[in-house]
């Protein structure tokens, strides 16, 4: 098994460089509503996507490992995928010993800190945050001005990005920060100053969207004006898709479509658009992929600049696991493969190729598959999600 697949990662040959660190979650950002991953809509996240456009790095194929912003943070900040009903934090297994980005850069003098304008306690985002090595939670009793209060889940995008530029200012650097954006989640309320001033669209969801895509604006405007600005490394990504009017954000595979955004000020080998096939646990590998980090450490992700890197993108829903690798999208059910697609170009999955004798290479990327089922749940049981020098004798 671990000749096919092994989540202990490993960069030789590199430099760390501490550069400061910036995730960005934000709330129901599926790749339906930007024009630039779907020209069939006007869109409503213009400034996301003129960043794409001229100063980042953004993923054709990138994919959320989960539905639930629950299942968000494991996969983002730990690369862990979803691969069980219940979700790691509430789990059985969420006292198991674990180290995420935050335990790994922590341990590299990074001050590390994750915001969030919810009240504290939703979700478990503060609990995870603490068992996955983050020094600091922010939550909705810290910010200052209570005047901002939507009335339903938390603070408003625009003050309170505005917020977190100023504390991250007051931050010792190199700091890693998360930040988890909520006006763009049902009931999708925004501030009664900007009613009227965003294309309201087709879906309940779409004006709160451009809200939200305006504050990140907002965020990099005032983000420009500090000293850690330059030296900072920022991802983007959305928690998990939400409604949707088109067919394909509705399919197995699209309904995980999220954006991933790599970006860098001054950085120019972070542009453009990549081919890559991208998930939430690539990110984490990634990140210390950027910064040069040499140690061994637990994903099962990879970095998207280590050239020899297995592609795939995993997801599971009850008994059901869909797995895209190579030039296919599996869907396998009670332990036995039942559907095959060709990807990409099979996007609305209309040509079941199981009809047909499996090929060689596809019975790889079911053996990969099983690989990965198998080490995700043989090391939740035997609690051993983390890097250790005697890994590979248990």
């Amino acid at each position: 098994m671990l000749n096919i697949f092994s989540p202990i990662k490993q960069y030789y040959n590199t430099t760390f460089t501490k550069k400061n660190v910036v995730i960005l979650i934000l709330e129901s950002f599926g790749k339906e509503y930007s024009h630039l991953n779907n020209p069939n809509t006007a869109g409503f996240t213009p400034f996301l996507d003129s960043l794409c456009r001229t100063q980042a790095l953004y993923f054709r194929y990138s994919y959320a490992n989960g539905k639930r912003s629950i299942l968000a943070l494991p996969s983002i900040l730990g690369s862990s995928p979803a691969l069980m009903d219940r979700a790691y934090i509430s789990s059985a297994y969420s006292a198991n010993k674990i180290e995420g980005l935050a335990a790994i850069l922590r341990k590299e003098a990074y001050y590390t800190s994750f915001m969030h304008g919810g009240a504290n306690g939703t979700m478990y985002f503060d609990k995870y945050c603490y068992m996955s090595g983050f020094e600091k939670y922010y939550g909705k009793d810290e910010y200052p001005n209570k005047k901002d209060y939507d009335g339903n889940w938390g603070i408003y995008d625009e003050p309170y990005l505005q917020y977190c530029v100023d504390m991250m200012s007051q931050f010792k650097q190199p700091f890693f920060n998360t930040i988890f954006t909520l006006s763009s989640h049902h009931p999708y309320s925004i501030p009664e100053k900007f009613k009227g001033k965003f294309p309201k669209g087709k879906l309940e969801i779409h004006e709160s969207i451009a809200y939200s895509d305006f504050a990140l604006q907002e965020f990099f405007e005032e983000a420009k004006k500090t000293d850690w600005y330059k030296n900072t490394l920022f991802i983007l990504t959305a928690d998990h898709t939400s409604i949707s009017s088109d067919y394909y954000y509705q399919t197995p595979q699209g309904s995980y479509a999220v954006p991933i955004v790599f970006f860098s000020p001054g950085d120019s080998l972070l542009k453009g658009e990549s081919l890559q096939l991208v998930q939430h646990i690539d990110i984490m590998p990634s990140v210390l992929g950027y910064l040069g980090y040499n140690k061994s450490f637990y994903a099962f992700g990879n970095s998207i600049f280590n050239s020899t890197r297995k592609e795939f993108v995993i997801n599971q829903v009850s008994e059901r696991y869909f797995l895209t690798h190579d030039d296919k999208y599996i869907i396998s059910f009670q332990d036995s493969v039942r559907n095959i697609y060709d990807f990409p170009t099979d996007s609305l999955l209309r040509n079941n190729l199981l009809r047909k004798k499996i090929s060689k290479a596809d019975k790889a990327s079911e053996y990969l598959l099983n690989a990965i089922i198998q080490t995700y749940n043989n090391d939740l049981i035997n609690n051993r999600t983390y890097s250790s020098s005697d890994y590979y004798k248990k």
